[in-house]
């Protein structure tokens, strides 16, 4: 009798397990998860680049995306994301990328997106060709499509491969956060932060590209330092 009891013991283990299996209980749920970042340590796999200027004019713009310590005030021994550049062109766009995935294929989500940032743009300042502060709109998006520069040869240009607006304006692939001021009346390195949502789309593997840039009508230098990038992801359909 306790033979026969101990073979049916055994030959229930794999169906349990089975049972356990199929209902999924502590499986994951795709795309439940999302980016919470900062950039003490490291830049987290986020790429930085550059687009709305001229061909072979990197050096004339002082384009440059690094990895160093924020500005005094600020305390020096943290970290961010640096990216400058001097706008000659009026409409020159600085932006960084990150890849997600664990999202459900071809599903769409809505992201919302939480930055944190230094900048020393005042409020109210005046600059060539617009503000320093509102003439720089920050933008986010989420798309399926990588966005990189890419050449139009009629103008001799790099612009962005997808659709971000422009300047104060957003497009089919991003919407604004605000702009750039720095919440005071000094013209040094403040944090501040700024929020929105997008909704965009996962593409047939389950990922999709988060970017977060600055459009700019503002006809000088703008330097700025990302100390911090909070996304989040809810399926909508």
């Amino acid at each position: 009798m306790k033979i026969k009891s101990v073979i049916l013991a055994f030959m229930l283990i794999p169906l349990l397990f089975s049972c356990k299996d199929d209902n999924n209980d502590n499986a994951p749920v795709p795309g439940s998860g999302g980016i919470d970042d900062s950039f003490n340590t490291s830049t987290q796999s986020w790429n930085g680049d550059f687009a709305d200027y001229p061909k072979d004019s990197e050096a004339f713009y002082e384009l440059k995306y690094s990895h160093e310590n924020l500005p005094a005030p600020l305390d020096q021994t943290i970290k961010g994301i640096r990216i400058s550049g001097n706008n000659h062109s009026d409409d020159l766009f600085m932006f960084m990328k990150k890849k997600v995935s664990g999202l459900v294929p071809n599903r769409s989500y809505k992201m919302k997106i939480d930055v944190e940032l230094a900048s020393n743009a005042r409020n109210g300042g005046i600059g060539v060709g617009g503000s320093p502060g509102s003439g720089v709109t920050i933008k986010a998006g989420l798309t399926t499509t990588e966005p990189i520069k890419v050449l139009n040869d009629t103008a001799n240009h790099y612009r962005l491969n997808v659709d971000k607006g422009n300047q104060s304006v957003g497009g089919k692939d991003a919407v604004v956060l605000g702009n750039v001021e720095n919440g005071t009346d000094k013209q040094e390195y403040s944090l501040i932060q700024r929020s929105g949502e997008f909704t965009g789309k996962a593409d047939d593997k389950g990922e999709a590209w988060v970017m977060i840039g600055t459009d700019s009508g503002f006809e000088a230098t703008t330097t700025l330092y990302y100390t911090k990038v909070k996304a989040s992801f809810t399926a909508v359909d």
